[in-house]
């Protein structure tokens, strides 16, 4: 997944060659805030989400939450010299896992029972009331900030042009996966169109996890469940909505590092530049007779 971003097309005259290529505007100003709003709603939205985590570090089926029976659980217990042991068990499996999960090091230095370690928490160590305040608000920003881009993209016809696969794209997918696989991205007019792995994990991304995310986050609420409860029967009740919660939220971390490591492999300061200010660089003259089908096919 060469490109970085979703983003809408710009105006096919705004390029402007350079001694290494050509920069082209690829990026418009709305695309380009909404995609900083998404970073910075859905960095506390984990950080916070998981400082609530820590309040009951463990994830069960159905309705009840009862010892035992969790499918994960970040626990603590007293080790034979008397210092305190981090376990995580995952079903019946059990692993020792301290300095990160159920027993990490507190503000003072000082080993402390805890699900994920303070570093990875916001707003602070214990402060699940704050915590809760900020996820519910940030909630919001990403809701509204994704209505906003599924409007735009709707309407600029981004959404229909660049993210939904065509057969051509269907038919090249094979290709696709090897050329990722041996790290091998497009160059030139190419590298600005959306290849049908990308456009599947936007799909996704958009679809499933955002969608998912903030449906399972209304079920396991209690001041929804009564407006929801066909949801939360569907899904089989408001602990399995929070575990579907949280496996969504890191999905969301699993893509992020894909989109990272991407971003760093294609050129890291050529792809922040287009996402900062608008202008991308391609590295190669369009081939004539192709100008015309790079531009239909290019994306923002």
């Amino acid at each position: 997944m060469n490109s970085p971003s979703l983003v809408d097309t710009p105006p096919p005259s705004t390029a402007t060659a350079t001694r290494h290529g050509r920069l082209v505007y690829r990026h418009r100003w709305p695309i380009r805030l909404m995609h900083w709003i998404n970073v910075i709603a859905l960095s506390i939205l984990f950080m916070s989400g998981l400082q609530i985590f820590n309040a009951h570090p463990s994830l069960s089926l159905g309705n009840r939450s009862d010892p035992g029976k969790e499918i994960l659980a970040l626990d603590a217990r007293m080790g034979a010299d008397g210092k305190l042991v981090g376990v995580t068990r995952v079903g019946r499996h059990e692993f020792v896992t301290t300095g990160v999960l159920g027993v990490s090091a507190g503000p003072d230095g000082q080993p402390q029972v805890r699900g994920f370690p303070s570093w990875l928490t916001v707003p602070g160590p214990r402060w699940l009331a704050m915590g809760r305040q900020w996820h519910f608000f940030f909630a919001w920003v990403f809701v509204l900030n994704g209505l906003c881009y599924l409007g735009y993209s709707l309407v600029t016809r981004h959404f229909q042009r660049d993210l939904v696969p065509t057969k051509q794209d269907w038919r090249g997918i094979g290709r696709s996966i090897v050329e990722h696989l041996k790290f091998k991205h497009p160059h030139g007019e190419e590298a600005l169109r959306y290849n049908i792995l990308q456009r599947l994990a936007y799909l996704v991304v958009i679809l499933v996890f955002g969608i998912g995310i903030v449906l399972m986050g209304l079920a396991m609420s209690p001041r929804m469940d009564a407006v929801l409860s066909p949801l939360v029967e569907a899904v089989g009740g408001r602990q399995s909505a929070r575990t579907i919660h949280f496996i969504i939220a890191w999905g969301f971390v699993a893509f992020v590092l894909i989109h990272v490591f991407e971003v760093i492999i294609t050129g890291a300061f050529n792809q922040l530049r287009g996402m900062i200010t608008g202008w991308y660089r391609i590295d190669e003259t369009p081939i004539p007779g192709k100008a015309d089908e790079a531009t239909e096919n290019r994306h923002d």
